[in-house]
């Protein structure tokens, strides 16, 4: 299959094949990408996956209930597991995020809609013929994160929320010769 170029190998040609781009609806799931794509600022996305299972354990599988109840002993247990990237900073936001997480999820009813809102409710379909051409950062993502930001969100910043966009399918950055644009609903419309 001529999968986009970053796939090459495992665990990225499974995530690829069976996830990236995949509208996502679910307040955890979306939750769990949020904190993840954060998780990996200044690291590459193949470590969080390779990391992925082991932050599901040691974050109680992304109960936004549980995480905001976190105290320094907590913390201390996190910064010992190497099975997640241990660097305080991210472990501390992880923990403001899920606080932040459930009052939007107050306020608006889910997090989902208001995600989602960002691209007006439905994925954007892009048409990219070469990697070169995937932006980094859009208007929305610079949008989402000015208002995550706003939010008391940590670990939001344009590029993170634009890798988040796309993991969760609301946009679909698959380049056009990658059977999967087709199939997340990139096709061509005849005129």
């Amino acid at each position: 299959m001529p999968r986009c170029p970053w796939a090459t190998a495992e665990p990225n040609i499974t995530y690829h094949d069976n996830e990236w781009g995949v509208p996502v609806h679910d307040d955890r799931l979306l939750f769990e990408f949020l904190i993840l794509e954060g998780a990996q600022a200044g690291l590459s996305w193949t470590t969080i996956l390779n990391k992925r299972e082991s932050y599901r354990k040691a974050f109680d599988g992304f109960r936004a209930e549980k995480i905001a109840r976190y105290r320094a002993r907590d913390v201390q247990r996190l910064l010992r597991d190497a099975g997640i990237v241990r660097n305080r900073l991210k472990i501390a936001a992880t923990i403001e995020n899920a606080e932040m997480f459930l009052a939007v999820r107050e306020e608006l009813g889910s997090f989902d809609a208001y995600l989602w809102s960002f691209v007006g409710g439905k994925p954007i379909q892009n048409r990219w013929r070469r990697m070169a051409d995937v932006p980094a950062r859009t208007a929305e993502s610079d949008a989402m994160s000015r208002d995550l930001l706003r939010r008391g969100f940590k670990f939001v910043g344009s590029t993170i929320c634009y890798a988040l966009m796309q993991a969760t399918g609301m946009v679909n950055d698959h380049l056009m010769t990658c059977p999967r644009h087709a199939e997340l609903g990139g096709v061509r419309h005849r005129k």
